[in-house]
This record gives structure tokens, C-alpha cells and sequence, in this order.
């Protein structure tokens, strides 16, 4: 029986490729990732030995229906392939259980009763912590893996993950200071790919940064506690 794998490429470096990841890659008929500037096909090329590749439309949008047609839309083409008998793994960035298109796609075509499989990749911020050369989280402080804009961030105590903090950057940082937890926060850019920056400090940064940014705050008030 043919089968779906959704397959975490991690944050870009392809050396932080899971063993798993690339024996998969390796023996799956086809390949599937994103359309766009298709980052998690480029992490994860040197393994597809010139496999056949299919791009997949899946907008980023907030319009609901959009996103909605575009992932029945996906889940239709993959569903075709394993009609036809073809294993595919489909490459997606970090890991594919958190805020990962890809899960989408792995509800809709499990819906119709098809055998699907989730291989966990290494997520963006447990990357960025490394960069950065710190722990997310020690002894018993709490974490907290949150988009950036989650207005009630700050209500958590304990040390926070902000994802998806590109635009909206410079209102995080704000918020971030004005709550007095700007001091040992960490902004990760383009963990693991070309140009990756780690900014120690916020109140430097002068306009938003890209999509790919992580932002790790500790609550360094209670630190030693």
C-alpha cells in the first residue's frame, strides 16, 4: 500500500536532517514540498538524487476559503499519486506537528483513508537556542511556544518561544520592553540558512526582519528563584 510521509526538514541547515528523514527521501518515488521560493526542497536536495519533484500551491494567507481550496486542492494531487501506487514524502520546514502547513494536508488525505506518517524534524527554535548558545528552558521554568502575535504572550511566566516574528517584530520588541523582558532576549533570523543573524540586542533593530525569525525570552526576573 502506497503511503504519505510528511517529512520535518528542520530549520535549513541540511546537516540537521534526521537519519530517518534522509532514508525516506532516499527510497520515496516522489517528492513533494511548497511552491514559492521553495525552502524546504533546497535543505533537503542533496539527498533527492534527481527524484521527481512536485511543487504544491499552498498560499499564506489569513482569508480562510483561499487557504481552504489551496490545501483540498494539495490533498487532491496527493491522494492521485497514491492512486497510482507512488510513495511520497513531502518536505516541510522544522517540524511538521508545530504550525506546520503540511498538517493540514496529512488531516485531509488520513480523512479519506489513506495511510499517512509524521517524521519529526528539528524545530526552528530548538535550532535558534543553539545558535544563540543558550538553554530554551532549565530546571522547573516553564515554556511557552507562541506565534508572535499572541497578544497575551506575556501573560505566561517562564521562558517564552515567539514564532513568526517577521513583521511584526518591532511591536514584539516593544511589548517586550515595556514588560521589562527585553533584557536576555534573543531574535534568531535565518536559523541555519544563508544569513543567519542573532541579535542579542532588540532595541538596536530599526525595521521588521523576514519571515524566518524566532524570538526567545527568558523571564529573567525570576531567574535563580
Amino acid at each position: 500500500m502506497s503511503k504519505l510521509f510528511g517529512i520535518g526538514v528542520g530549520p535549513g541547515d541540511p546537516e540537521l536532517l534526521t537519519l530517518k528523514a534522509v532514508r525516506l527521501i532516499q527510497e520515496c518515488s516522489v517528492l513533494a514540498a511548497p511552491d514559492g521560493e521553495r525552502t524546504a526542497y533546497r535543505i533537503a536536495e542533496r539527498y533527492a538524487a534527481g527524484k521527481p519533484v512536485e511543487f504544491f500551491e499552498l498560499p499564506m494567507t489569513r482569508d480562510r476559503q483561499t487557504m481552504e481550496a489551496s490545501h483540498q486542492a494539495a490533498a487532491d494531487r496527493l491522494c492521485a499519486l497514491l492512486d497510482q501506487g507512488e510513495d511520497v514524502a513531502f518536505l516541510t520546514l522544522g517540524d511538521p506537528a508545530i504550525y506546520s502547513t503540511y498538517w493540514y494536508l496529512h488531516r485531509l488525505v488520513t480523512a479519506r483513508g489513506y495511510a499517512a506518517e509524521l517524521v519529526p524534524g528539528v524545530p526552528s527554535f530548538c535550532a535558534a537556542a543553539a545558535a544563540a548558545g543558550r538553554a530554551l528552558c532549565e530546571g522547573g521554568e516553564a515554556l511557552h511556544i507562541l506565534p508572535a502575535s499572541h497578544g497575551h504572550a506575556l501573560d505566561y511566566d517562564g521562558s517564552l518561544v515567539l514564532m513568526k516574528a517577521g513583521r511584526s517584530i518591532l511591536d514584539v520588541r516593544d511589548v517586550l520592553e515595556r514588560a521589562g523582558r527585553l533584557d536576555g532576549t534573543v531574535l534568531v533570523e535565518r536559523c541555519g540558512m544563508e544569513g543567519e543573524r542573532v541579535v542579542t540586542d532588540l532595541s538596536a533593530l530599526g525595521e521588521p526582519t523576514g519571515y524566518f525569525s524566532v524570538i526567545l525570552a527568558k523571564d529573567t526576573a525570576k531567574e535563580g528563584v
